[in-house]
């Protein structure tokens, strides 16, 4: 059943890949009205978290980021397919680094990175960082139950030379390259909920207590990496900006929950920046106290 679902699918998704993206984004408005109009993706769920991450607003301009956060869903989704096709020339004429020289500085220090992001603006396009970095990049992902999706998913997200790892494989990956001494920079996505039995750490995000990942920062102190945070913004309708910004440079002679807390304190700056650029359909708040 896995196999015939990804035959029937997989076609659709080539040829969505191979559209102009004037076309891409003519779709992507036509799934929008029925993500949002018809169907209602996850809209109780967006609506409760704006309210709990932004009660200062009005409900018309709530209303109006809601919207705005589905089309911008729909781009995302939208342009990670057409990532199957998109040439290396024009990936980097719409995700384009700020300064990928401070990045560049730190591969110099020979300590491996971890790179801190959040759920924002194109945080799939992030993989296209590898085409100027010299140690080995990896992506830091969920596996999918349908294994011929999860290997597509793999195709896609490694065309940049990235390579991916599930959540259950990061710890063990890192130990073995710091054990080769085998330099590498691993992506993490932190700015969604951990399983609450594995909850090390509150601090409050948006204004709310929840638990708060923090195995990037304890990998990074256990294996003595360095630490980035990227931000990434949108400029305009399928182009993006991301600048690298320095969180720590000794790990270890940092309290512990410091990196983690000033990350979730600069991913919040991010949100009330341009608020409709985040992936408000993730229960964020649902261990909250």
């Amino acid at each position: 059943m896995q196999l015939l679902l990804y035959i029937v699918v997989y076609p659709i998704l080539w040829f969505i890949s191979i559209l102009p993206f004037k076309l891409l984004y003519f779709f992507s408005d036509c799934v929008f009205v029925v993500i949002y109009h018809i169907i209602g993706y996850r809209k109780k769920t967006v609506r409760e978290n704006l309210q709990l991450a932004l009660p200062n607003l009005s409900n018309d301009e709530r209303l109006l980021i809601e919207k705005k956060s589905y089309r911008h869903l729909c781009d995302m989704f939208l342009e990670m397919i057409k990532t199957m096709s998109i040439s290396r020339e024009e990936m980097e004429k719409r995700f384009k680094f700020t300064n990928i020289d401070l990045y560049q500085d730190f591969e110099k220090k020979q300590k491996s990175i971890a790179i801190m992001i959040a759920h924002y603006a194109s945080y799939e396009w992030v993989i296209s960082m590898n085409q100027h970095i010299g140690f080995e990049g990896y992506a830091i992902y969920k596996r999918l139950n349908n294994r011929y999706f999860d290997k597509l998913v793999r195709d896609i997200r490694s065309k940049f030379k990235a390579t991916l790892i599930s959540t259950k494989e990061t710890a063990p990956t890192i130990e073995l390259n710091y054990t080769n001494k085998k330099l590498g920079v691993y992506g993490f996505a932190s700015d969604q909920s951990p399983i609450i039995h594995a909850a090390f750490h509150w601090n409050k995000f948006m204004g709310i207590e929840v638990p708060v990942h923090t195995g990037a920062e304890m990998l990074s102190k256990k294996f003595d990496m360095n630490i980035l945070f990227l931000k990434t913004k949108k400029t305009k309708r399928g182009h993006y900006e991301a600048t690298f910004e320095i969180l720590s440079e000794n790990a270890r002679e940092i309290p512990d929950y410091q990196i983690t807390d000033d990350f979730i304190s600069r991913v919040e700056k991010q949100i009330y920046e341009a608020p409709e650029f985040y992936l408000w359909t993730h229960n964020r708040w649902k261990h909250k106290r």
